[in-house]
């Protein structure tokens, strides 16, 4: 277990993690590393060239403007939403910007930001090459990245960008042996990850951190159920969350009202990070609005809900949203969408399980539940904007979760397919599935429906 749960639940902004927050963190970390090096005060130009996915769908989720912050020292957790759109207008008025903030270079970017189509660096899908040059065009340096899913960054020529982590207390590497050390040591899931978290953060500092997410989830839902119009890109998409929960109200109680409000939770996070406004990654954008639909959900409905079965929710959910991560992919642009919607769904439905007082037996069944049924979801966004189809996929994969519990609980936990195989399958299917299918948009809806 080489992931925290401060990792897979990270505070940042729409539209996409891999395409937005990734690219942005590599930026920022480049010049960063230009600084180290004391080489940015002597660098005149920068040269950024992205491939695949990035290339492909990159201008539809923002990839560009989150460049152009990162290499201004802007982090997704730390950048105002407010001011992106007036500082990028900044920036291109005058083809310059600050490195680090502090540097000013000329920055022309139909020239130094290339958006290359046609080609896959061999690392990932989501590949960029950043390139920093002197006084006479000399190369100070050179850095490949990753974008990995989950707004994740991977240099070229490290396996993993170093966690900094300590071992753990319990360390595992899957879900069966996760149960395992349930079962020997008569602990919860929730208490594993929690005493394992204890090894590199005080307790205090879990919880804090915990209450913080989901204080930021609950302004997301907040804010998306009081906007309203259309949502920008070009698509000229409504936005629908607080038409869907003032319908709500007005209808009372309606026999299907507990899912209609996990739509509308889930719309309302998910419009909100079509806006590029402040969301919690979880594990990625562009299934943003499951986790904190079924947190709401479970918050409103569930008889007996707590602070404390809350905080199981998180802990169950994020570790295994750290399952799929390290044992397969959160990446859209290399599994496809059941690498997002996919894990957020069968995070949730774990959690929610934890969270409601089911075993460990019956969580594990949840989670496998969750994925099952979302095995070979496409990634195919219309015009490269998180929107169609993503935002009704975020309600679809909250009531799948809601779901998923009840019918784990209902069983016991007893059934034919462990959350291990299911993972495996996942991935599998991922690798097999055509390129056109998995963030290019050259294929399924992207292609058959006309943008308008």
């Amino acid at each position: 277990m080489n992931t925290s749960i401060f990792e897979i639940f990270k505070i940042g902004i729409g539209p996409s993690s891999s395409h937005t927050v990734g690219p942005m963190r590599a930026a920022a970390d480049f010049v960063e590393k230009l600084a180290r090096k004391e080489l940015l005060l002597g660098t005149r130009r920068l040269h950024v060239n992205l491939y695949g996915s990035l290339a492909l769908t990159g201008r539809g989720h923002g990839t560009d403007g989150a460049v152009l912050l990162g290499l201004c020292g802007e982090l997704p957790e730390r950048v105002d939403p407010d001011t992106i759109a007036s500082r990028l207008r900044d920036i291109r008025s005058i083809a310059a910007l600050a490195l680090r903030g502090i540097h000013l270079i000329r920055f022309v970017e139909s020239d130094d930001l290339v958006f290359h189509k046609e080609e896959t660096l061999p690392g990932h899908p989501n590949g960029m090459r950043f390139r920093a040059l002197g006084a006479h065009d000399e190369l100070l340096l050179e850095q490949v990245y990753y974008s990995i899913g989950g707004g994740f960054i991977r240099r070229e020529g490290e396996e993993l960008a170093p966690s900094g982590l300590t071992p753990a207390r319990y360390p595992f590497s899957s879900a069966d042996e996760l149960l395992r050390i349930g079962e020997q040591r008569r602990m919860a899931v929730w208490q594993i990850v929690l005493e394992n978290e204890r090894s590199w953060h005080e307790e205090a500092e879990v919880r804090e951190y915990v209450a913080r997410i989901w204080e930021v989830m609950q302004g997301c839902v907040k804010r998306g159920l009081a906007a309203e119009g259309m949502l920008p890109g070009g698509l000229n998409v409504r936005r629908r969350a607080a038409h869907l929960a003032r319908k709500l109200l007005a209808q009372g109680g309606e026999p299907l009202a507990q899912m209609g409000w996990a739509n509308a939770y889930a719309m309302a996070v998910s419009e909100e990070n079509a806006a590029g406004g402040r969301v919690v990654t979880a594990p990625t954008n562009g299934a943003a609005g499951i986790i904190p639909a079924v947190a709401h959900y479970y918050m409103r409905f569930v008889a007996g809900a707590s602070e404390e079965g809350l905080f199981r929710y998180f802990l169950t959910a994020g570790v295994i949203g750290i399952l799929y991560k390290e044992n397969a992919s959160l990446s859209g642009a290399e599994v496809g969408c059941q690498g997002e919607v996919g894990v957020a769904c069968s995070m949730a439905a774990g959690g929610l399980t934890a969270a409601w007082g089911g075993n460990n037996k019956q969580v594990e069944c949840a989670a496998e539940i969750g994925m099952e049924h979302n095995l070979g979801m496409t990634c195919d966004p219309i015009g490269g904007l998180v929107q169609i189809p993503c935002i009704e996929r975020n309600a679809m994969g909250a009531v799948e979760a809601i779901n998923a519990c009840r019918l784990a609980m209902d069983e016991g936990g007893e059934h034919k397919v462990s959350l291990d195989q299911v993972i495996q399958t996942m991935y599998q299917t991922g690798r097999d599935m055509q390129s056109r299918y998995k963030e290019t948009s050259l294929g399924g809806l992207a292609l058959n429906v006309i943008e308008c």
